[in-house]
């Protein structure tokens, strides 16, 4: 096991490029990335943790990782301050700073979402999804995952479990949930081999490891055509991405299903609007929180 102290690596950042600077610097430091608000402040910082800090901290490593970030404004993404700071920390002190910032979360009367060291008690009838951050995109506290997890508990079947396909799985935690309520059977990829690592670890800990199958795929490389249909299609993705395979993901939803698109900034909306609506889908729910909004779509 790995001992001796981590660094933090941050980048203070807006609502709008949180994501993109998630991602840049995940692939930057082959490390999972995390993001938090302030939520006196509203500040947003995305930070990665990292053992081995020497090469990274050469002033060339330095200089080009600010300079992928001022880049962003040439593909009309504001990176807001986009400062980036070092801070060395203990192993107990990274571990421990988790549990100022991160409660429990009910969505709705049936499903809580909570922390491993959370004691709060389900509500009678509440299933339980229990899930560390720091880990992999997903904890539910963001809007995008948030609204993804409340679409899945109005389309469940009590009396004939529903399939379920979550495209970009993060965390795992909406198979999870799906699994948890009821969904059958559960499908779940990611491009990302650190992010189903930690999916598999989450489904082991949720005891739903033999329900929810999960591995490592790119979407952009599978088959036109899917041989699989779903029920309920989550896709929380980047704008590209929605709009550039979304034909792949239409594929692969079954006709009378509903597909749930999230990861979209509010300026990024109505096109992905209008490239969905082309395809025969309506829109019959969305919510705009902060920079995100997000849409549930049915086949007209």
């Amino acid at each position: 096991m790995t001992r001796g102290p981590l660094w933090q690596v941050s980048v203070a950042t807006s609502g709008e490029a949180q994501e993109a600077i998630a991602e840049l610097l995940a692939a930057w430091f082959n490390q999972p990335a995390s993001i938090y608000q302030d939520a006196e402040t509203g500040k947003i910082t995305v930070s990665v943790f990292i053992s081995t800090p020497r090469r990274e901290r050469s002033a060339g490593r330095r200089a080009a990782l600010r300079g992928r970030i001022r880049e962003m404004r040439g593909i009309g993404l504001d990176p807001g301050p986009g400062t980036i700071s070092w801070r060395r920390i203990r192993r107990e002190d990274w571990g421990e700073s988790w549990k100022r910032h991160f409660q429990p979360i009910e969505v709705g009367r049936a499903l809580l979402v909570r922390p491993s060291w959370s004691r709060r008690t389900p509500r009678p009838g509440q299933t339980v999804v229990v899930l560390d951050p720091g880990l992999s995109f997903g904890t539910g506290q963001h809007p995008t995952t948030l609204f993804c997890i409340e679409q899945l508990t109005p389309c469940r079947h009590r009396k004939t479990a529903r399939s379920f396909l979550d495209i970009g799985t993060g965390s795992g935690i909406l198979a999870i949930s799906a699994a948890k309520l009821g969904y059958s059977p559960v499908h779940a990829f990611d491009l990302d081999p650190a992010s189903v690592r930690v999916a598999k670890a989450n489904a082991v800990q949720n005891g739903v490891q033999k329900r929810v199958r999960i591995v490592r795929k790119d979407l952009a490389r599978l088959p036109l055509r899917a041989e699989s249909k779903y029920d309920v299609v989550c896709a929380n993705l980047t704008y590209d991405l929605l709009l550039g395979e979304f034909r792949r993901i239409l594929n692969r939803l079954h006709p009378d299903g509903l597909l749930v698109l999230a990861g979209i900034l509010k300026t990024q909306f109505p096109a992905v609007l209008r490239a969905y609506l082309a395809e025969g889908l309506e829109l019959v729910k969305t919510t705009l929180e902060d920079e995100w909004q997000s849409g549930a779509f049915r086949r007209r």
